[in-house]
């Protein structure tokens, strides 16, 4: 068994260690899907940050600027960084004082039982692709590391691991583990950095490396500004910016006040580790020579640079990163089936049987997410589908139903419909900003619909809330 193994299995058993001691505190389904709202700045600031924080940063981030450089094309970390902090500032407090468990919840309360499970049904596949972006990538960092066979095993018992501490601690283990990952992903990664420059020969001279090569600059390589950078910013920033993921640790803060500064934090630590990851990709790619997928630049150079016992902590900091994530979109997943789709349709009012169906979703989903992994051919693909997949509609009809009365059950169904097959039908198509287009249908189709109702043209009939 290498050293890895040996990381991999002391890192895992700690995080299932605390998913069981956590478990104790579960009671009520409240306690399992949103920690009964009594996380502390320091639990949502570190789970905010170590969720968002998945493999894409690291892999996508740090291969994009190996390959193409820095400019204001660039997304990571700065776009979902200010994703973070944009939700902080508009929909922390106004969605923490509609004391929800999911995001789903909102459309009950606002449109109705209806537009509830169909927002369900709709924001299941975001969460499921996420989680199966950062199993490919758990994958492609074992593969990197050289024993196969043996990591393949290892592979699949941390992925059941990391269901069954999901399983068993909801929320409060999810946010716990967070914070832990997140101090052992900065680690990691400073380490590396230490690792690259030492290998340049110093900071300065790693800065000569970067800006001789010509890394940074303003525009793009072609020069070009248009729509494919708006649709590259927007889909980052408004596709994500009422993730379930994100908003689920602010309804589980114990105070509106803790959920927006926690935010605030997370995004920026978010944006100054990514550019740590960033900052790899630039200056260390040049010394792994010639690599055929970008995405593998980071885990080729830590593999060549680190020595053993540094390697452990990283590959350490880099499944804590994906961990992270992936606990947090089965919870979130599991959550908007059990909660909002089959708890109702049995109207079981038992707290126990609650937590025991959204502990055996979290299984079910979990299984689902790495048979999607399994099939899957790239890790940023994947987030960016997670991320634009019927978001459009998702904002829109969040927006209005937070900020205004404008518009009922009827322009929410219609527009949550609209924002999915505006946005399959354009990528279909081959639109260059099919998230835009959807974007834009989803509040034409709002505003047009809410109108038709109020003029009594459109019918009502599709539920009050309740």
């Amino acid at each position: 068994m290498t050293p890895l193994l040996w990381g991999i299995a002391a890192f895992m058993g700690l995080q299932f260690a605390i998913g069981v001691w956590v478990s104790r505190r579960v009671a009520t389904e409240d306690d399992y899907l949103v920690a009964g709202r009594r996380m502390g700045p320091v639990l949502v600031t570190g789970s905010i940050f170590a969720t968002w924080f998945g493999a894409e940063t690291i892999l996508g981030g740090a291969g994009s600027a190996h390959a193409r450089g820095v400019s204001i094309a660039s997304t990571e970390p700065f776009a979902y960084g200010l994703c973070i902090v944009l939700a902080g500032l508009v929909f922390a407090g106004p969605i923490w004082r509609r004391r929800l468990t999911t995001l789903a919840d909102l459309y009950r309360q606002r449109y109705s039982p209806l537009v509830e499970r169909v927002a369900a049904v709709v924001l299941i596949p975001s969460s499921l692709l996420w989680a199966a972006a950062q199993i490919r990538a758990f994958g492609q960092v074992l593969v990197v590391s050289g024993a196969s066979v043996e990591l393949e095993l290892a592979l699949a018992i941390a992925c059941g691991l990391v269901i069954l501490y999901t399983a068993v601690g909801g929320l409060l283990a999810d946010a716990a583990t967070d914070v832990f990952q997140g101090i052992l992903l900065t680690i990691g990664l400073l380490l590396l950095l230490g690792a690259v420059v030492s290998a340049n020969k110093g900071l300065g001279a790693t800065v000569d490396v970067v800006m001789r090569a010509d890394r940074i600059h303003l525009l793009p390589r072609d020069g070009v500004l248009g729509w494919a950078t708006l649709e590259a910013w927007a889909i980052p920033v408004l596709g994500s910016v009422t993730a379930t993921e994100l908003l689920s640790r602010m309804i589980g803060a114990r105070s509106a006040s803790v959920a927006r500064n926690s935010a605030y934090g997370a995004g920026a630590a978010y944006i100054v580790v990514g550019s740590v990851a960033m900052m790899i990709g630039l200056a260390g790619g040049g010394l792994a020579g010639e690599i055929g997928d970008a995405e593998q630049v980071v885990p080729t150079v830590a593999r060549m640079l680190l020595a053993p016992w540094a390697y452990v902590v990283f590959a350490g900091g880099f499944i804590a990163a994906i961990l992270s994530t992936v606990d947090s979109t089965l919870l979130v997943s599991a959550g908007l089936l059990s909660h909002n789709l089959v708890i109702p349709a049995l109207g079981t009012v038992d707290e126990r049987v609650k937590v025991g169906i959204n502990r055996s979703a979290v299984a079910l989903f979990g299984v689902a997410a790495y048979l999607i992994a399994r099939r899957a051919e790239g890790v940023s693909a994947i987030v960016e589908l997670a991320s634009a997949f019927g978001s459009a509609g998702i904002l829109v009809t969040v927006s209005f139903g937070l900020f205004t009365q404008f518009g009922g059950a009827a322009a929410a169904l219609a527009t949550i419909v609209m924002g999915v097959a505006s946005f399959v039908g354009a990528s279909v198509l081959g639109a260059a900003t099919p998230f835009l287009i959807s974007l834009a249908a989803s509040v034409t189709t709002y505003v047009a619909a809410a109108v038709l109702e109020r003029s009594g043209r459109l019918s009502r009939a599709v539920g009050t809330p309740r």
